[in-house]
């Protein structure tokens, strides 16, 4: 197991769990038999799929799950109202139970993943729906791979080229994990401003003359001491109910679906992209929650762990983890959502041409070799200094079909690690966006509070941006 996957498997604790979480909702309903096949036929293609994993005190192993059996892997769910809550809606006894789920480790004996089927969500309707909770450890892959992944099972998805599914950990893990990275993936990943600096970060690779290698190897040097100096030094977040030790339950959210090309056509009317509008929804949010609870944000921001990838989308397939993280500041205590945008797209820009990624993935292929006391305390660097990890994936542009069926809706949620108690997740899907959103259940017990408030925030935005002039 390759470094920075190793220390991904180590950073569960009680509070959080390294597991992604999705849900598809699917109609008309499938059976379970029905994606047992397809499972098998389709998704054990993958190898890491049918491999556990054997730690050791060098790291970790995949190993070949001799006893692998895929009914321990694909199993039935049947939703149980909850007692005490009259009235209870499918939808609310789905979010309950995707909660339990998301902190209920999966079993180290076998491969680190499960599907739980709904067969019936929807009981009385024609056609009926099933739903598919999906549970795999980070460990496996990141967002990026598995969204990749997972298209494989859907009806017409390609199986994996059979030549390398998951990159070999180089004997020079360092060059592989920092330097390659920073020359062939990071700098088109992050939009680093001008050639010169990707020219640069190419002869480190490759030094063309010692004299020339030297200037460059400065000019690269002076700004990675910086973004370095940028994460030792990060200031505390401003002090926040989101903010403090978390328990041992989650809550889970999702809200009403955006239109994409509402979304866009906002961020073009501002000035501002895509990315800029939505986190600018999050931040005002956020803030809108916590006056509700009668706490004063004027002026207070709070940080946010945004995952950046680095892998090229054509190796997509490759499991593994390899992605960086960048602290973006939400300005949660500005309440003008036009100057909020703003604030957010010029902390985005801020960004850009940084090599804080780089460095994040380079600090986690360290962590992976250390004993886990130490990469715990290494990685709580993160921990201590964000309120929340937030994703945003972009999915499949058209609908899914699945055994027949059309895939309606696609939701994820993202694992925290450390202390951090809230994931905040956006996938774009079929020309919809959709937010999804974790908390802990001792720091935010109800996150329908924060997420009910995405739309309206958007809304504010989009009235906006039609009042402007036409022309």
């Amino acid at each position: 197991m390759s470094k920075v996957d190793t220390a991904w498997l180590r950073m569960d604790t009680e509070s959080n769990l390294m597991m992604i979480v999705g849900v598809w909702y699917i109609r008309p309903s499938i059976t379970l038999e029905a994606l047992k096949e397809r499972v098998q036929a389709r998704l054990l293609q993958y190898t890491r799929f049918h491999q556990l994993v054997v730690e050791d005190a060098l790291g970790a192993q995949w190993v070949e799950d001799e006893d692998f059996d895929i009914d321990r892997h694909v199993v039935a769910e049947v939703l149980m109202p909850v007692r005490g809550k009259a009235g209870q809606t499918g939808q609310d006894a789905l979010k309950e139970r995707v909660a339990e789920l998301a902190m209920e480790p999966l079993n180290p004996a076998h491969p680190l993943w499960q599907f739980h089927l709904i067969e019936d969500l929807a009981a009385g309707e024609e056609l009926g729906s099933s739903g598919l909770i999906m549970r795999i450890h980070h460990c496996i892959g990141d967002g990026i791979a598995l969204t990749s992944v997972m298209m494989s099972i859907t009806d017409g998805g390609r199986a994996p080229p059979k030549r390398q599914q998951q990159p070999r950990d180089d004997k020079d893990w360092l060059t592989d994990s920092l330097l390659r990275p920073m020359a062939d993936l990071a700098i088109k990943a992050i939009g680093a401003a001008g050639s010169g600096v990707a020219k640069s970060v190419e002869a480190w690779n490759h030094p063309p003359h010692p004299l020339d290698s030297s200037v460059d190897m400065a000019r690269i040097g002076y700004q990675a001491l910086n973004d370095v100096a940028a994460f030792a030094f990060m200031p505390d977040d401003s002090h926040t109910q989101l903010k403090g030790k978390p328990g041992k339950k989650k809550c889970v959210a999702w809200s009403n679906d955006l239109p994409l090309d509402a979304v866009k056509a906002v961020g073009k009317g501002l000035g501002s992209s895509i990315n800029d509008v939505l986190l600018s929804c999050v931040a005002g949010a956020i803030g809108s929650y916590l006056q509700s609870k009668g706490e004063d944000v004027e002026g207070k921001e709070i940080r946010a762990m945004v995952p950046v990838n680095l892998r090229p989308l054509a190796n997509s397939y490759q499991l593994g983890n390899r992605f960086g993280l960048v602290p973006l500041v939400l300005p949660i205590g500005i309440e003008n959502p036009v100057e909020r945008l703003y604030a957010v797209r010029a902390r985005m820009n801020e960004l850009k041409g940084s090599f804080q990624p780089v460095l994040a993935f380079g600090l986690l292929s360290v962590a992976g070799l250390l004993i886990k006391p130490v990469q715990t305390a290494m990685l709580n660097i993160f921990a201590k200094k964000a309120t929340a990890v937030m994703t945003n994936v972009p999915g499949p542009t058209a609908p899914l079909q699945m055994l027949g069926s059309q895939v309606e809706r696609l939701m994820f949620w993202v694992p925290q690690s450390g202390d951090i108690g809230v994931g905040v997740s956006i996938l774009t899907y079929a020309g919809r966006v959709q937010f999804g959103l974790i908390t802990d259940s001792t720091l935010c017990p109800d996150p329908e509070g924060i997420i009910d408030r995405f739309e309206p925030e958007f809304n504010k935005l989009l009235l906006l941006t039609m009042m402007l002039p036409w022309e």
